[in-house]
Formats: C-alpha cells, structure tokens, sequence
C-alpha cells in the first residue's frame, strides 16, 4: 500500500498512518510478536510490511460495506493481533476506531454499554470476533461485523490522506455504561504526542518494549504500540491475563526477549515484591525503563522493586514514575530521576513534562499559583485533545477561559517537578483501574437498610500500601440501627461488602455506618467526598471504625489464636483474603462470615496447594470445615471418618432467628452457586443448599427422582424436625423442591413456602433434548469454560467422538487458569459431566402431579424465546399444581446470571421479601 497521498516520500508524516507505511518501508525485518502465553510459550510474528498489508485486507473488506471517510468503527476485540490488524485498516481508510471492552458475566451491563456507544457514536459499525458477536446482547439497529468475515479480500492499495486536524482514534473515558465520554485525539495530537514521549524514552530501532496491558487503556495503544512503531523497533504483546495470573511471567519475557522498554501500574510491582522467585534468575540488563502509570507510584514499594530485583542486572534507575491521561496521549509527563529525588516522600514525583507541553498549577480561578502551592494541575499543548466527541458540554468544562485543559488532579511543582497530591474530581483507583465513586454509590443506595444519599465511595492510602484503598461510608437505615440489636448491622455491612466485592471484584478496605450531620454536603446537595477522606485520614472517625471491628469479632465469636504450623499458614491465607492481619484471625471465624465468596473459594484451594502441598480440597470441604480450625483438621486428616460422609445439607450461613430457607441444586448437582446469595442472608435466617449424591469418590448418584427428593426430605427434617418449612430450587431444582414439598405436606407438616428459580413444572420437553454431550456442553458454559458460541457450536461436532475424548476436547478449548480454579481435568470433568447427565436423565421421567398450597415463581429472561412469552405458555403451568394462588415475580438477569455477580443483590432483596411475606404469619407466632 502507498503512503497517505498514494506517494511514498522521505518528508516527516502528517497522519499515523504515515507511521506504519514508514516503518514497513524502512524496517521490514521489524514488527511485533504475539505471545498467548507466558515466557516459555511459542509466539506469533507480524513484520511491519504484513501488518501493513493483512490491514489493506481488511480495509477493502470495510470499503465493500460502504464505510466512508471518517465513519466511526468500534472494535471490540481482545486479542493484540486481532485488534491492531483491524485498528490499522480503520486508520488507513480514514474510519476513526473506538477500542472496547467487552462485558464479561453481565448480559444487561453490556446491554446499557452497547446502546450508550451505538448512540454516542452515530451508530458505528462493531467489529468484534466470532466467538464475541455470539454472546453479544441484542440491541436494535447496532450493526455489527466479525473480523473473520474480513478476510479473504485483494488488499486496498490506497489508503486515505486525512488531515492532520482528523480525529484519528476515539478513547472511551472510564465510567457507568450509561456515561462514559469519547475521548477524540487527532493525528496531530498523537505525532506531537509520540515526537514528545520519544524526547525523553530515546528510543531507536534497535531496542524492544513489551506490553501487556488492554488495548482499551490508552496506553497500551500510544505508549507500548505506537511509540515503537515511530521509531521502527520490536514490539512484543502479551495478554494481560497472563501477567495477573502469575506476575513473575512479567520479568520472564522482560529476560527472554531482551525487552529495554515497558509499562506497568505500580500494583504489579507490589506483586512481584511478595512472589516467590526462589532459585529463578533474570537477565533484565537490556532493561532501560519501565514506565509507571495509571496510578501513585509508592517510593518504598518503587525502592524494593528494583532492590529486589538488582541482582538479575536491573538498572537503578529503571522506574520512571509518570503521569498521562487520555485527553493527554498517556504519558506526557516522566520523572527519570527516581528514586534520587524522592527521598523522604510516601509518593515519587512524576518529573517534568515533555517537550511542547505546558504544565500549571491554578488555583480556584485558574490563576497560575507559585511553586511549592498546591492547585489543580492543567496543561497546554499540541498533544492536547480538543475535546469528547459529540458532548460540548464536557468539552466546555474541561477548558479554562484561557484555554488550558483541566486534569481534575490535585498537585504542585517543585523545582519543575510534578507532584500530585489528590483529585478534585471523584473517583478511586485500585489497582491502576478507575472506578467513579458515584457508580459505587448508585448501587449501594439500593441495598436494604442502606439510607437513600447517604453514601459516600472514596480512596484513602495508608502508610506503604502499592495502591488506593476504597472506603464506603454509609448512614444506616432505621431498622438497621435498633438499639442493643447488631444483627441488622450485621447484615447490612455484609450486604455492602459483599455487594462491591461482586460488582467490582475487591473488598473496601473499611466500611463504616455513620450518622447523616457525618456526610458534609454542598449547598447542591452533592456529598463531600475529599473533606471525609481528609477526616478520616485525620482521625475523625476512629471511633466508627472501632465500634464496626468491635461487632464484627462478637460477630464472629471473639479471638482464638492458631495452634501449630497448619493453622499459622490458614490464618495468614485467610488474612490475604480478606486484606487483614493475621493476628486478627481466630480459627473459629467462618470463611463466609469473614466476606468469602465463590471466587474466593478458588483462590483458598489455590493458595493451600500453594502453601501447604495440599493439592485434594474440594469445594464441598471448604463449604463444609468453613473455619480455620476445621478445614486444618480436614487437611491433616484428623477429622472423624464419618464427618466427610454425604450429607445432601450444606450449610451457607447459620445465623438469624427466622424459618431457615433450603434451597435445591441446579441440574449441575453443585451448590457453589448459591454461596453468594447466602452472603445476604447473615443475621436473617439461615440458609441451607442441598447437594447431589455423586461427587465424593465411593458415593453412588441417586437412581431415581423419588430416591432423590426422599433422601433430601429426611436430610431437611434432621435439620427442622418440623415446620412451617420454606424450600426452593433453582432450574431443575425447582421441581425437586415442588416435590420436597408435596413430601413434607402429606406428612402433615406446614409448607409456607415453595420457590422455583426460572423453572416451569414441565420439565421432561427440555430433558429429553439433553443427551450426554449437550449436558456436558451446558455444563462447561456453566463453569466458564467456554462462552456462548462454543455452547451453541460444539454439541454438533463433538457429538460422534467418544465420552470421553468429548470431555478432553472441552477442557483443551478452556481457558487454563480457569481449569486451574476449579481444579479440573479431563476425568474430574467427565466425571461430574456424568453425574450431571444421570441427573438430567432422572428429569426425562419426570411428570409433575399433585398439588402444594402455592408458589412463589421468580421468572428471568429464559434460555429461548422472550421472557413475556415464557410466563405465559410454561411458568404459569405452575397454577395446575396449587390449591391457592401463586405469585409470580420478575426478577433481573437472565437464566444463567440471575444470581450472578451483577444480579445476586437485587435478586436477594426480592427473595426476603417474598420470604418474609409468604413466611410472616408463623414467624409472628415463634
């Protein structure tokens, strides 16, 4: 392909594109390389010239869909191979790109996501892969094309001459999915910006960086990406999941590919501080600079990084603290001097701004202060964006009259270099990622027990940690706040850090119940959030956070320190878990009780393999010997033999007075999925899960349906000899409690209340289209093992192999570290793939008759068909089996994620109510 103009020529480029024609042109031996997996694993080259014509490829591809000059392409792809191919056709043909993040787990998040870029954008066209598009929601008029349809074109020979004033690429801010902002940065932004960056990086073609960050952060794009195409050097891209899921791969491909330039936040570098490398050596002499951003660089985490690693040939001077943002190309500002210049300081200077950028601190004003005051920092410059693409009023608000851009950041200058010390606009940063405290605070405003506008998400940092901590502070509604009662206290600081730990994948740091006169707010009504960051960290609200571990240890039982080298090593595991002290941990305090969830299950199982050699803990053993003391007697095998017998029970959380709630197995057999709902129930009632037959080595599966529903009606009443019972299932499990019920009703026993999760009495239709592969299919989808095109592909083509090559076949395609949570193999996998089809083949003869009092039917959208349709034709059947009436209730989410991490909060408020409601009459009488 010719240069931008169809002529090639020595002059300097005018548009990125110029980037890739030149580097083909003139460092053809150079390009990049794709590793899918750590050090040791093979990786795939790309020359420049390949690159340049693979993206003439799918830039003709793009041309014959009538794409024209400046028409906006998202590309939601997650391979680097894949996103910088189509990246360049798009820059090539004058399309302006939009990298995005698909939305993992949460079909109605990335519903919300979807429309708001379709209408931000003007409708753009998606480009995402095969095995993407399958599981993207449907949303009206968003036009979407698979990258695989765009090969196979005669590569494009022209490409477009933008100007240099063109937007060239288009970055989404970090936000709600309904309020991210488009960031626009013009070919004359990136030039200036790469001229400036190479300033101070020096880089030539001789050197290689290595990036693993997503190519949503903008700085993987312009900093890891562009940066060495501009000066014709290698370039090597690693997927991000495979440095997180083991962080010493970071200085291994640092070593084997000779990297001399790369980016990491500063978490990393607190990770590798604390892994093992044993008797592991680096050569890490070619390394010049990692370059530090996206959050604080913490000077003494900096300082042991590179003590740490200094015997392996890191250079002192190999971290640069810097600061970027989007609307700044990334890096625009790099301290080369640490850690010399940052004696005495908690945080390293971010040093001096490259050349052609203006950097000033301004006071409320946007008068220019002197150095050594502390300001809100703005900047001026040709790597400057012009603004958020279809939002004036941002675009407004983020410039001064005079012009300079308004960063949001709090710092000072001195000696000309740049510290910040705080951010006017409101936000946290864990772990180099943005979360706006307003989304935070949206969610939990809708908890029970939570006051509506009163609460507030905000960071603070203590002394030597590697990054922010969140704090949630919130004003207890009134039935939260009885007096001489914790229990409603209990269960709402459980709801709140259960619910951040499912929405965004961490647990605060400190939540706190404060009184309203606590929240200052402005004349707006808009909460303070950097003044109580400021109290707290002053001491203000020491007391709060004292009486909050005051209930949570009578909560748990008070303190009992660990006896022998077992239980040490469990209680600093746990303490790892939960972010806390090991001398905190008593071996009595629940694993659920401290916060667990199922995600934290598998990193317990991963950590005692890790720690104590102990490679055989289940699931069930963690759900069953929850506590320190139990699970070391399990793992030393001092238990009673007949203490690890089957029992159908497992008890999730035990506290509260009210009518426990038993709650059946889906068709999978297991009940890992009910643990986080469990979470809500603490000091309400206890919650029970009823477990298939079949998972221990020795245990028969049930051979019938009434065999099944006989053993789990004695396991209940074992528990609660008598009633008023309350039983529910989800999926499958919600004929078995239907039958649990009928059981315990001829016996004479009240049944107040009956749940089905998403399912209609009539189940035989959809057992009978599950043979062995389907149900092994739905189960690997299930587990997250494969998404949701391979669960609508695969049946076909593994249908003729045998079981159990069907079962490697699964387990090859799944993504390791997940094989490595669950601990699955092949034979694990096709033996509970077995179980799950005896299950489902129990289902084939089963036809519901009878009748209960009544149901209560949570109805979500179904796995076919549209969920208006699905009540009507088959949940409402249900009518045919009662003598009362039912109830009908519409809960979020879809089938499979109606408790899921985006769901379970809302669902779990819906279920107590209904609980509460079908429950009343009797537990007014106890």
């Amino acid at each position: 392909m010719k240069g931008t103009g169809g002529k090639v020529t020595a002059s300097p480029p005018r548009t990125i594109a110029g980037l890739l024609t030149r580097a083909a042109r003139n460092h053809p031996d150079a390009g990049l390389d794709y590793c899918r997996g750590g050090a040791s694993a093979p990786y795939i080259s790309q020359r420049y010239p390949e690159l340049l014509r693979q993206a003439g490829e799918i830039l003709a591809a793009l041309r014959s869909r009538g794409l024209v000059t400046q028409d906006r392409v998202v590309l939601c792809l997650e391979h680097p191979g894949e996103f910088l191919t189509a990246f360049w056709a798009c820059v090539l043909g004058g399309f302006v790109p939009c990298p995005l993040a698909p939305v993992h787990g949460d079909p109605e998040r990335w519903t919300a996501q979807l429309r708001h870029v379709d209408r931000l954008l003007d409708a753009p066209l998606i480009v995402t892969s095969a095995s993407l598009a399958a599981g993207l929601p449907r949303v009206d008029g968003v036009r979407v094309s698979t990258l695989e349809s765009l090969y196979g074109h005669e590569p494009a020979t022209e490409s477009h001459e933008a100007d240099p004033e063109d937007t060239a690429v288009l970055v989404l801010t970090s936000g709600s999915t309904g309020n991210s902002k488009a960031v626009e940065l013009t070919h004359a932004n990136l030039l200036a910006s790469m001229a400036g960056k190479n300033g101070c990086h020096r880089l030539t073609p001789a050197d290689t960086t290595l990036n693993w960050i997503s190519f949503d952060h903008v700085a993987a794009l312009l900093e890891c990406h562009l940066l060495p195409m501009y000066v014709g050097c290698r370039q090597l891209h690693v997927e991000a999941a495979v440095i997180l899921g083991d962080p010493l791969e970071f200085p291994r491909l640092m070593s084997r590919h000779g990297v001399t330039m790369t980016f990491t936040p500063n978490f990393l570098l607190g990770l590798l501080n604390s892994s093992d490398i044993g008797a592991e050596t680096f050569d890490l002499g070619r390394v010049r600079h990692i370059i530090s951003g996206g959050e604080a660089v913490v000077v003494a985490t900096g300082r042991a990084f590179l003590d740490r690693f200094a015997p392996h040939g890191l250079a002192p001077d190999a971290l640069w603290p810097a600061f970027g943002m989007t609307e700044t190309c990334a890096g625009s500002v790099y301290s080369r001097g640490f850690p010399q210049t940052d004696a005495h300081a908690e945080f390293a200077n971010l040093g001096a701004p490259v050349e052609r950028l203006s950097i000033r601190i301004a006071d409320e004003r946007d008068r220019a202060l002197p150095e050594g005051t502390v300001g809100e920092l703005q900047l001026c410059g040709p790597m400057i964006s012009p603004g958020y693409h279809n939002d004036a009023r941002a675009t407004a608000d983020s410039r001064t009259a005079d012009g300079w851009f308004r960063s949001g950041d709090l710092g000072r200058v001195d000696e000309g270099r740049l510290t910040l010390v705080g951010r006017s606009k409101d936000s946290v940063i864990v772990n180099g990622v943005n979360y706006f405290s307003h989304d935070i605070e949206a969610v939990l405003e809708q908890l029970e027990g939570v006051a509506g506008s009163y609460v507030a998400a905000f960071p603070t940092r203590p002394a030597g940690s590697d990054t922010e901590h969140l704090v949630i502070a919130f004003h207890p509604a009134p039935e939260a706040t009885a007096p001489g009662d914790e229990t409603h206290l209990c269960r709402v600081l459980a709801a709140v850090r259960s619910t951040t730990v499912m929405h965004w994948g961490f647990r605060p740091a400190l939540i706190l119940p404060l009184p309203k006169d606590a929240f200052p707010k402005t004349s707006l009504g808009k909460i303070q959030r950097a003044l109580m960051r400021r109290r707290l960290e002053a001491g203000a609200y020491d007391e709060a956070v004292r009486e909050v571990a005051e209930v949570s240890l009578r909560r748990l039982g008070g303190h009992t320190p660990p006896e022998g080298e077992t239980e040490r090593v469990l209680t600093e595991i746990y303490a790892e878990l939960f972010d806390t002290d090991p001398g905190s941990i008593s071996v009595h305090a629940n694993f659920f009780d401290l916060g667990g969830t199922s995600l934290d299950i598998l990193r317990l199982r991963s950590k005692v393999a890790g720690r104590l050699d102990a490679h055989g803990l289940q699931i069930i053993h963690v759900l069953t010997a929850p506590t320190v003391r139990m699970l070391a007697a399990k793992l030393a095998g001092d238990a009673q033999p007949d203490a690890w017998t089957y029992d159908p029970v497992v008890p999730m959380q035990l506290t509260g007075e009210k009518t426990p709630l038993f709650c059946v197995h889906p068709g999978v057999g297991e009940v890992l999925v009910f643990v986080n709902l469990a979470q809500y129930f603490v000091g309400d009632r206890p919650f029970y899960a009823l477990r298939a037959r079949g998972f221990n080595e020795g245990e028969k599966p049930f051979t019938s349906f009434e065999e099944m529903v006989d053993t789990y009606v004695a396991a209940i009443r074992e528990r609660q000899p008598h009633g008023p019972y309350a039983v529910a299932g989800y999926s499958f499990g919600g004929a078995v409690a239907f039958e649990i019920a009928k059981v315990l009703e001829a016996a004479g026993e009240r049944v107040d209340f009956v749940g089905s999760f998403n399912l209609p009495p009539h189940i035989k239709y959809r057992m009978d289209e599950l043979d062995f592969v389907e149900t092994a299919v739905n189960l690997a989808f299930f587990l997250g093992l494969i998404d949701r095109k391979h669960s609508l592909d695969l049946p076909e083509r593994l249908r003729a192999l045998p079981r159990e090559e069907q079962s490697a076949r699964l387990i090859d395609i799944a993504p390791s570290d997940r094989i490595a949570e669950l601990d699955l193999d092949p034979q694990k996998f096709s033996a509970w793939a077995q179980l799950a089809d005896g299950l489902t083949d129990l289902g084939r003869g089963y036809e519901p008759s009878g009748r209960v009092r009544s149901m209560s039917v949570f109805y979500a959208v179904p796995l076919r068909g549209s969920k208006e349709d699905w009540l009507r034709d088959e949940l409402r059947r249900w009518d045919e089996h009662t003598t009362g009436a039912n109830r009908y209730v519409d809960v979020p989410g879809e089938h499979y994620t109606l408790m899921g991490p985006r769901h379970v909060a809302a669902f779990q408020a819906i279920l107590r109510r209904e609980l509460d409601l079908s429950m009343g009459d009797a537990e007014e009488q106890r």
